[in-house]
């Protein structure tokens, strides 16, 4: 159960009023949370530690993994250059991240500016969307897009390979993460403790051979 997330409040849709016992700071998540629709994209700024340690393990067998957390930088270039940061996550079957980051983030890319976008992924997209990124790579030339995965999706299905191939001939850069790559995204897009000092990033224990494995096969496939 540990992978969902808690439920949307419903309390107060009907009315009712909040459970007096919760903190400030629970109210003020709440209160953010009840302007995002159900079954929304959730964005945020960093994600909560638990997620992280769950979701990006990278993990041979997945299981109860069925969410993509995506955490982003985009840099565009024109006159100056602005970057931007943050994360998205799948709601149900509404939208993947990869998809809600071409419809929420970057809905439109000027054809002036250019645009260097690093994702750091916890699997590989699934084929449907390796295909909208490989037309979004072919259409905006100015897009270059690198994509960091934890762990590779689907990876023995060969249209799943054949997705993946299509995406790099487009100029995607597919990269595996390594221990040094979970760690900045520990330092960068997860929450930290308040008052405390930041934690440090704590390596599981297979994170090194995961790796290993995982480029083995990513460099197999392309």
């Amino acid at each position: 159960k540990m992978a969902e997330k808690q439920e949307e409040p419903s309390n107060t849709q009907n009315g009712e009023p909040d459970n007096a016992e919760e903190g400030e700071e629970k109210k003020k998540k709440k209160l953010k949370r009840e302007d995002l629709p159900p079954f929304e994209i959730v964005t945020g700024e960093r994600l909560p530690a638990m997620f992280f340690k769950f979701q990006f393990r990278n993990v041979e067998y997945s299981s109860g993994r069925n969410k993509t957390f995506l955490c982003y930088v985009l840099e565009t270039q024109g006159k100056e250059s602005v970057t931007s940061r943050g994360y998205l996550e799948d709601e149900h079957a509404a939208a993947h991240a990869e998809m809600a980051f071409f419809n929420t983030i970057l809905p439109k890319c000027e054809s002036n500016l250019r645009y260097n976008i690093t994702w750091y992924v916890s699997s590989s997209p699934c084929v449907t969307c390796a295909d909208r990124i490989t037309e979004m790579l072919k259409k905006n030339k100015n897009l270059r897009l690198t994509i960091m995965v934890g762990r590779l999706f689907m990876w023995e299905e060969p249209e799943m390979q054949a997705a993946l191939k299509k995406m790099k001939s487009a100029g995607c850069k597919l990269r595996i993460m390594k221990p040094q790559d979970f760690e900045y995204v520990w330092q960068n897009f997860v929450e930290q403790e308040e008052g405390e000092e930041a934690k440090a990033f704590v390596p599981w224990e297979d994170i090194q051979e995961n790796f290993q494995y995982y480029e083995e096969k990513l460099a197999e496939i392309l």
